[in-house]
């Protein structure tokens, strides 16, 4: 399969605003896919060489030698590629014009002499290439990647360049979601788009595209309807809704449940195979390496021979053993010296589901039995032991046991329910399970994770830098964003003069196909950050389009005097606080008003 034809298809995605227009333009994609490179492509597409949870590093090309790059392979002066990238804004689209310029002389220099024309850029050559240049290490590694990416430039065609500089770069810019692409792969390979759920929840039993891809394509979609784990390949989590009325959570889930304690931690998919053990944090990222005192409670304490449990990390005092904040956990991800921070913040495990053991796929199984097979193979102790939990079917004891766990010195519970039809529901959220943290008794003490979409000037002593940012909650039925609000406060001068430079590799021209807004920032952004905000309520806003038309035909939801707290690198954009919670949190706030003025 020629690059070109991607890189055509990328080019039409940058411009279209409509998600049917996207799924059709990888439909034609696909269709012109051979089977054995339906993988690579769906790859490129993700704009990745293989799933982040991979561990494996990424291409790894510093602007300055991409540059140096296309200087070599298009004979100019670094100071002509930085002067045009200067003026277009965009390194990729820079080097398409001078490469066109020059294949358009040499067009004519190649006509007049009769030489043949170069051959094709091939998808395999392509990514092999990018391969090449990301797996390059130690001494020589910097003359392999800028003579492999010099070959590459050399010979591709302008609008080729374009994106194999984007890609190396990390910055696409066609940004199509993975459920946009799976709506894709069921109507190219299977006629239909009735297929998706199937195609849907293989991926989120093993979180890689390109592998569930592959399987479509070469063995039918009745090979995906019986896949299963697989130890090594993480499982998407299972999501929970959230409330702060007992008795309205126990009706949701049919009047009793397992109530469990909320820790304050890092969600945490733990693999064994043997004596292998890999860490998944809860947005699939490998994050073995940063526990390896997990990874010793895990062999030891974990008796299967193959297992995928699920549970919080949770950094305890080494004195008293008493439970810390999530802050303090976070510290040892900062830090180099992990033997060290392993002594100054020691963890325990608390494990709540197990989702796989020794060749049997639990995920179809309901709550209670999964909770017996993961009582089952672990040997409890104080580094690894289940999470608390509680057989409730009256609200008075599930208030009772809230209070219980805030104590403890956990941020809440779950309740989850034990009804036949409680399965592990990999990769959604829903009422199964329900948050009821200690922060949703007043208004908005509870925080929310939002999605930055765009970004304002500031005025004053913050001119010249993004000082301003607008934000939005997901909404996953339609696989979009929709702003809440604007956020410009929390922010020290250190962490504005660090956003303005972060926020650069993530300015677009135009208002990304997945973002609902009807503001106009003075930038767009790919919505990729997750920030962390809290304000002093929700409120109807005519500006803001979350939850617009739910509650009101003419407002959608916002935050009144929001601020910023921290921003939330352990989560993707998909894993922002939803519209739906959104609408849940402001009608609870209405009902608090409504108790306190009628009590």
């Amino acid at each position: 399969m020629d690059f070109e034809i991607i890189a055509r298809t990328f080019d039409a995605l940058e411009k279209i605003s409509s998600r049917i227009a996207l799924t059709n333009a990888l439909v034609d994609l696909f269709k012109q896919t051979s089977k054995d490179e339906v993988k690579i492509v769906v790859y490129l597409i993700q704009g990745r060489l293989w799933p982040d949870w991979k561990g494996m590093p990424e291409i790894g090309v510093a602007e300055k030698l991409l540059i140096k790059a296309a200087s070599i392979a298009l004979n100019v002066k670094e100071e002509q590629i930085n002067k045009i990238y200067k003026e277009v804004g965009d390194l990729g689209k820079a080097i398409e014009q001078i490469k066109a310029s020059k294949d358009a002389t040499a067009g004519t220099l190649t006509s007049f002499l009769g030489v043949q024309k170069k051959e094709k850029l091939s998808v395999k050559k392509i990514y092999e290439s990018f391969v090449k240049i990301a797996t390059a290490e130690g001494e020589g590694s910097r003359d392999i990647k800028l003579r492999v990416l010099a070959g590459l430039l050399k010979d591709a065609q302008p609008i080729e360049a374009r994106f194999i500089v984007r890609f190396v770069e990390g910055r696409l810019r066609i940004n199509i979601g993975d459920a946009t692409v799976m709506d894709a792969l069921s109507i190219a390979f299977t006629g239909t788009d009735a297929n998706r759920p199937i195609i849907e929840r293989a991926y989120n039993l093993r979180a890689d595209l390109g592998d569930i891809a592959e399987i479509l394509v070469k063995d039918g979609i009745n090979a995906l309807q019986n896949i299963t784990p697989k130890v090594g390949i993480p499982i998407r989590p299972m999501l929970a809704e959230r409330h702060n009325d007992p008795k309205v959570m126990l009706e949701k889930v049919g009047g009793k449940a397992y109530v469990e304690y909320k820790y304050d931690g890092e969600r945490a998919q733990i693999h064994k195979s043997n004596d292998e053990i890999t860490i998944f944090s809860r947005r699939l990222e490998n994050i073995t390496h940063q526990y390896p005192d997990v990874v010793e409670y895990s062999r030891k304490y974990i008796k299967a021979n193959e297992a995928i449990v699920e549970g919080e990390i949770v950094a305890i005092d080494p004195d008293t053993r008493e439970l810390r904040p999530f802050q303090i956990l976070m510290t040892r991800k900062r830090k180099h010296d992990i033997t060290k921070m392993m002594k100054e913040v020691p963890v325990s495990v608390f494990l709540f589901d197990a989702i796989y053991v020794d060749g049997k796929d639990l995920t179809n199984f309901p709550l209670p039995e999964r909770r017996k097979y993961l009582e089952s193979v672990i040997a409890q102790s104080d580094d690894m032991q289940i999470a608390q939990y509680k057989y409730i079917d009256n609200a008075e004891d599930l208030e009772k046991m809230f209070y219980e766990a805030i104590s403890n010195g956990a941020e809440g519970v779950m309740i989850k329910s034990i009804s036949e039809k409680s399965i592990y529901q990999a990769g959604n959220r829903g009422w199964l399970w329900i948050k009821y943290k200690r922060d949703y008794r007043s208004e908005m003490s509870d925080s929310v994770d939002l999605v930055v979409v765009g970004a304002f000037y500031g005025k004053g002593k913050r001119a010249g830098k993004l000082s301003t940012i607008l934000v939005a909650g997901y909404d996953p039925d339609a696989d979009v964003f929709r702003t809440v609000c604007k956020v410009g406060t929390g922010f020290t001068d250190e962490e504005l003069d660090k956003m303005t430079e972060e926020f650069k590799g993530y300015i677009i021209d135009h208002k990304d196909p997945r973002v609902i807004s009807e503001i106009t920032p003075d930038v767009w952004l790919i919505p990729k950050k997750v920030v962390e905000v809290i304000g002093a309520e929700l409120t109807l806003s005519p500006l803001h389009t979350c939850a617009k038309g739910e509650i009101s035909k003419e407002a959608g939801l916002s935050i009144r005097f929001p601020r910023f707290i921290n921003w939330r690198p352990d989560k993707g954009p998909e894993d922002a606080t939803t519209c739906k919670e959104l609408v849940e949190m402001y009608r609870m706030q209405l009902k608090q008003v409504e108790e306190e003025q009628n009590p």
